[in-house]
């Protein structure tokens, strides 16, 4: 008998007949080859779950073709090539509120108009912006820095504020200012995990409904080496949900859209934009924040804080 025939008959023996077969005292072999039986058969199941959850997916529904049959946890990881990142209230977020950082500005220039007003007015100047002036203004012969002077001027002007020369100087100090990292906090974990996606290998961008200034926040807050590139959407031409911003980012990596994935805090600009262009996703949620969307975000798609996505990466 070949040592391969002696080595298959002894892994179905018992450890006691083991000195017969000429393959001398191994019970601590078979107890060793049993438990990576063990290991291969929890595997396999792992594999046959993760398989069908992808294949029941809504996304992924009648496109089966897309996936090997059998679906190693190796295979799913090494899918993942490129993780590109949302940043407002997802990787960053304002230190302080809105109409407090406009309220300090004007103090400086003898100005008083209380934070809760200026809170108030900015949402509103910053939402009847965005609708007559989408991205930035763009397409309509705007560039993002007048867009956001006139933001500012018009919170003010709601506010009670109408001097247009003091008002210049109070918008373009705001807008250098909102450029420093004293005004933008990370949110818990962010560091850590961009770090930890690193070391995984993970290729990582951002893409982001912002304009040119946050290569520049993201330098000063010490993050922007993580990041291969930066899209915004004053760069690119399109805000998402538009699936063009995201085509543009596979494209600049190379990446096929099943091998990225998304991370955002916004279902339907970041979780639903990128599954719907073939993406992954996930979903940062923020507590006491109501949504609607429950039903429609798989768990193991929805993350309670940024650390919890390594979890979801390292076991593929």
């Amino acid at each position: 008998m070949g040592s391969k025939g002696k080595l298959q008959e002894w892994s179905r023996a018992p450890p006691r007949q083991h000195k017969h077969l000429g393959l001398g005292d191994r019970s601590h072999q078979w107890r060793g080859w049993t438990y990576v039986r063990e290991r291969e058969r929890e595997r396999e199941r792992e594999t046959l779950s993760l398989s069908l959850a992808i294949a029941a997916h809504p996304t992924w529904r009648g496109r089966a073709s897309r996936f090997p049959a059998r679906l190693s946890l190796n295979e799913a990881m090494l899918r993942l090539r490129l993780l590109t990142w949302d940043v407002k209230d997802t990787l960053l977020r304002l230190r302080r509120p809105v109409g407090e950082n406009y309220s300090a500005a004007a103090r400086v220039h003898e100005v008083h108009v209380q934070p809760e007003a200026l809170d108030k007015s900015f949402h509103q100047a910053y939402r009847a912006q965005s609708k007559h002036f989408p991205n930035y203004g763009l397409s309509q012969g705007l560039s993002s820095k007048q867009w956001w002077v006139d933001v500012v001027k018009q919170t003010f002007r709601l506010a009670g504020v109408h001097e247009d020369r003091l008002l210049s100087t109070i918008a373009e100090s705001l807008y250098q200012e909102f450029c420093s990292a004293q005004n933008w906090e990370l949110l818990p974990g962010a560091r850590e995990t961009l770090r930890q996606c690193h070391r995984l290998g993970i290729r990582m961008a951002v893409i982001s409904n912002f304009d040119t200034r946050l290569e520049t926040i993201l330098s000063h807050c010490n993050l922007r080496h993580h990041f291969e590139f930066v899209l915004t959407s004053e760069e690119a031409g399109f805000a998402k949900p538009d699936q063009r911003i995201f085509q543009q980012a596979l494209h600049i990596s190379g990446v096929a859209p099943q091998q990225a994935a998304h991370v955002g805090d916004n279902y339907v600009k970041d979780y639903r934009a990128a599954r719907d262009v073939g993406m992954h996703s996930f979903l940062l949620t923020r507590a006491g924040h109501a949504n609607n969307w429950e039903l429609e975000v798989p768990k193991q798609h929805v993350l309670p804080s940024l650390p919890h996505l390594l979890s979801v990466i390292e076991k593929g």
